[in-house]
């Protein structure tokens, strides 16, 4: 082997070495942005909880007052890192954000307006189901079958959740409710997912997104509803909800269905409901029960199955360890 070659044989494993790390270092900061994204469900588990402080205070005028709170927490950013970004968002940036946000509440609501709350709730459960589903329409994913099995596990414990082991009967007379059940589960899945398509719209975004579907729902609530002034502690909880699962958890989602794993995160999204009756149950507003356990062992199951790719993946990382690319 003369000079020529070896030089071009070390060219080369250098090229191989700055490949290894470069997809290593991508891994690492997709794992990172999954774990910001997964706050999100963190966030959401509070929402029956935090929702029950609200008194009777009406659903649009509920959604109006906590999505401003969202978008006024994130506005200082929004203004001062995004202003010109803003002006110059593609046309369907905005209608993502705003019909994301605004279309999941306004057809949720319509739901439970026109069907009982725990066949409404089931139905629009299946966007996490969906997410996985769709996401194989992205550019650089695949639908592995873990991915579907492990939704679909993690759908069976959602089912058992919600129901409380009763069994669900559709009756006609819901059909409206049924439908919006399921164009809600629709809406923020392919919100989601498309969500993906608009990587260099920042996250910042996200506050004007919020102060529109705030706009949005004050209409909704004038048309629908009488105003209910909160009362003492429910200001607190107002503010809580902006903070946390009907604002602030926006944010992360935003962020991590852009640049995280979305399949995990579809997968993931099923801990949700499981947190919240587990928030509920330790805070005596729900009993403990076989199909609270029976749900926990679905979900967990289906999560752990779903992130099997993902867990090898990470181990393989630890076996190379840093700065020592694997040689193949």
């Amino acid at each position: 082997m003369d000079a020529r070659d070896r030089q071009r044989d070390r060219s080369a494993d250098v090229i191989a070495a700055g490949n290894e790390r470069g997809g290593a270092a991508h891994s690492a900061r997709q794992l990172r942005a999954t774990g910001i994204g997964g706050v999100a469900v963190l966030l959401w588990a509070s929402l029956a909880l935090v929702t029950t402080l609200t008194g009777r205070i009406p659903p649009f005028q509920l959604t109006a007052m906590a999505f401003a709170v969202g978008g006024i927490i994130g506005l200082p950013r929004a203004v001062r890192g995004g202003g010109a970004m803003a002006r110059g968002l593609p046309a369907g940036a905005w209608a993502l954000g705003i019909g994301g946000l605004f279309g999941y509440h306004f057809f949720y609501f319509l739901a439970l307006r026109n069907a009982p709350a725990v066949d409404a709730g089931l139905i629009a459960y299946l966007w996490p189901l969906l997410i996985v589903v769709f996401s194989a329409a992205l550019p650089g994913e695949r639908l592995r079958w873990w991915h579907t099995a492990g939704a679909v596990l993690g759908l069976g414990g959602t089912f058992l959740l919600v129901t409380g082991g009763q069994g669900v009967q559709l009756r006609g007379e819901y059909l409206l409710g049924y439908t919006a059940a399921a164009v809600c589960a629709v809406v923020w899945s392919a919100y989601s997912v498309a969500n993906r398509r608009y990587p260099q719209v920042p996250t910042d975004m996200v506050a004007f997104f919020c102060l529109a579907t705030a706009a949005l729902a004050a209409v909704c609530h004038l048309v629908f509803e009488d105003t209910v002034r909160p009362d003492g502690w429910q200001w607190l909880a107002v503010l809580a909800l902006g903070l946390g699962p009907v604002g602030g958890a926006f944010y992360v989602w935003d962020h991590g269905t852009k640049h995280g794993d979305i399949q995990l995160l579809g997968t993931f999204s099923y801990f949700a409901p499981l947190l919240s009756t587990a928030l509920l149950v330790a805070t005596g507003r729900a009993d403990a029960s076989w199909p609270v356990a029976a749900a926990s062992v679905l979900i967990a199951g289906g999560a752990t199955l779903a992130s099997a790719d993902a867990v090898r993946a990470a181990r393989r990382r630890g076996r190379a360890g840093p700065g020592h690319p694997r040689r193949g």
